[in-house]
Formats: C-alpha cells, structure tokens, sequence
C-alpha cells in the first residue's frame, strides 16, 4: 500500500515578549526584565522532563505548574519566558529568581489551549520537536 505525506510549507512570525504580553492578555510580573527579546516559537507543558526532552531553544512556555523548577528548567532550555496559565501566579521567592536571571514571567487569565490557539493565530509556531516512537508510522 502506497502512503503518500503531503508536505506544507508555513510561514511563521516571530514577536518579542511586549507584543506577546498583549496578545494573551496578559500581566507582566518581573517588570524589570528586558521585554525586547524574540521569540522563535512556543510550548505548553506541566512536566518540565518534558520540556528539557522536545523544546527548542528561544520558545515561551505555557504553563500551570508555580514552582521553582519551571524557572530552574528554563533556564537550562534556554527558554524566553513563562506564561502561567488561568491567571495563576508563583510565589515571590519564584519571581525573584526569574527577574535575577533576567526570565520574563508573565500570568494570562486564558487556559493553555486557548493561549496555544491565540499564539498560532498571531503567527507564532511551535517550538516542539516530535520524538519519534516506535508507534509512529
């Protein structure tokens, strides 16, 4: 049997952080943070062995997770910022930590499908590499 894969080519955008801050409606929480860096795609993930395994460098991550190693992983996946999901906001201790290491962080009252549908539509690709399995045809 013949399988035949149809290839499309998308164009994608990238923004910086100010101009994603307004598209998901969201709350900057480490103001003093440079908001000027690009973003070259975006994930949303609440397992950060996730995050570490598929994630390409430069991506945002959407997240529900509010503890220290979503700012600990980010900054070893060289990631751009951390949208927290349904308005959620870490503990100070946390914003601390991301504004010394110059991390974006930033709370949305929007769920994570709704911020991924908001982002793509904006233009803003994933940043996910697919992990091939032994199920994938």
């Amino acid at each position: 049997m013949l399988k035949w894969h149809l290839v499309i080519k998308e164009h994608f955008l990238s923004m910086n952080i100010k101009e994603l801050v307004k598209i998901i409606g969201g709350t900057l929480l480490t103001p003093q943070v440079s908001l000027e860096r690009e973003i070259k795609g975006g994930c949303a993930a609440d397992l950060m062995s996730d995050v570490l395994a598929s994630v390409k460098p430069e991506a945002i991550l959407l997240t529900g997770l509010c503890n220290i190693q979503v700012v600990r992983t980010a900054q070893m996946a060289d990631i751009c910022a951390i949208v927290f999901v349904r308005g959620k906001i870490p503990q100070p201790d946390i914003i601390e930590l991301a504004a010394h290491e110059n991390i974006p962080l930033i709370t949305s009252p929007f769920g994570s499908f709704e911020l991924s549908g908001r982002l793509y539509k904006a233009g803003l690709s994933s940043s996910e590499a697919v992990i091939p399995s032994e199920n994938n045809d």
